[in-house]
């Protein structure tokens, strides 16, 4: 079952809510290659998928060390041992094993409850270093893009 974006994973910070809707995005992909049988397509979806997502926690990372996060390090570890256990289904699958079904599941189930939990928390303490106006950007900010709103 495909996920869908609802309200409650949104955390609040425009770029990262926008990463995430991605995410999620790649996983209903995965899904649809998957009802599709087509293995070739499902590899393809999940190497972008995970490229997408090291690059995101990387990027969320740097902000939750910038606002001085207590919990950076902890939720760090978090976003490693996610990566270690997608892994281990990427040497499945690339094995011929049959992991389409168990990888979405895991994948949806983690991160709705990642976001709504883990991410929420930190929100706040990065939403506190940032301007006002990144969150509710004017039309001219919206068509910039978050790095320029970021850092122009």
């Amino acid at each position: 079952m495909p996920i869908a974006w609802t309200p409650d994973l949104n955390i609040g910070i425009d770029v990262i809510d926008h990463q995430h809707r991605r995410i999620v995005d790649f996983v209903n992909d995965l899904e649809a290659a998957q009802a599709l049988g087509d293995k070739k397509k499902l590899k393809s979806v999940l190497d972008d998928c995970v490229d997408y997502t090291l690059s995101h926690f990387a990027f969320e990372e740097s902000l939750q060390a910038e606002a001085n996060y207590p919990y950076c390090k902890p939720h760090k570890k978090v976003h490693e041992l996610f990566t270690r256990k997608v892994g281990e289904y990427m040497k499945r699958l690339e094995e011929g094993e049959d992991v389409a079904e168990e990888l979405h599941d895991t994948l949806a189930r983690w991160l709705v409850s990642h976001i709504k939990r883990d991410d929420a928390d930190f929100a706040p303490y990065v939403k506190a270093t940032l301007p006002s106006q990144d969150f509710q950007p004017s039309e001219e900010k919206k068509k910039m893009g978050w790095f320029r709103r970021l850092f122009g």
